[in-house]
This record gives C-alpha cells, sequence and structure tokens, in this order.
C-alpha cells in the first residue's frame, strides 16, 4: 500500500506564501507525484506535477499557478513538497497529494487519470 500524508494547509493572506508537505510511505517506488486541488463545486484539477528520472527533474505547472508554485521531490526521504507564493483567493481548495505511475513517460502529466494513489488533503484558504 501507498500512504499520502499531506500538511502545511491553513489559512494565509492573499499575496502570503505557503508550503506543503506530502510525505509518501509504504509501497514506493520511483515515479511521478503530483499535487491537485479542488475547491467547493469544482472539478478536482491538476496543480503541479514533478518527475525526477536519473538527476533531471521534470515538472509540469498548471497555467494558473505557473510561476507562483515550485513543486519539488525529495526521492530520499520521500517527500514532496508545494511551494505557494503569491497565494490568491482563488488559490482556496483542498490541495490533494497523489502519486502516478513508473516507467510512463519522463513529462509529468496533470490528468486525474494519471494517478493512482491519493492522500486525504490539507486545507489552503487565502483570504482578500
Amino acid at each position: 500500500q501507498v500512504q499520502l500524508v499531506e500538511s502545511g494547509g491553513g489559512s494565509v493572506q492573499a499575496g502570503g506564501s505557503l508550503r506543503l508537505t506530502c510525505e509518501a510511505s509504504g509501497s514506493y517506488s520511483t515515479g511521478y507525484m503530483g499535487w491537485f486541488r479542488q475547491a467547493p463545486g469544482k472539478e478536482r484539477e491538476g496543480v503541479a506535477a514533478v518527475n525526477r528520472v536519473g538527476i533531471t527533474n521534470y515538472a509540469n505547472y498548471a497555467d494558473s499557478v505557473k510561476d507562483r508554485f515550485t513543486i519539488s521531490l525529495d526521492n530520499a526521504k520521500n517527500i514532496l513538497y508545494l511551494q505557494m507564493n503569491s497565494l490568491r483567493p482563488e488559490d482556496t481548495a483542498l490541495y490533494i497529494c497523489a502519486k502516478g505511475f513508473t516507467g510512463r513517460q519522463n513529462f509529468p502529466p496533470l490528468g486525474r487519470d494519471d494517478y493512482a494513489h491519493w492522500g486525504q488533503g490539507t486545507q489552503v484558504t487565502v483570504s482578500s
């Protein structure tokens, strides 16, 4: 089994920063990982994803968070991070960590069907 536990969510003012952490345990193997978010009444959307292949990190970001969020993966510690800067009220959502597959591709996808394991999420609330 793969267990994904998120932390680091909270309430911040617009323009503030927050760092989310996802700790992976269990049957963890190399492969891409990502962050999704879901706001009330909206579909779950991919935010950012990362895949480390050798010494190269491949990252993919949704247009809405590009240049504001940074995803990183510590393979040695099995920890996924999401550094969130310049937060906006529209970033308010439940942020969910997800693990994908191995051996598929280098560039990590952002589709919901591209991921196999999901965490419970951590809430991020951004006020105006």
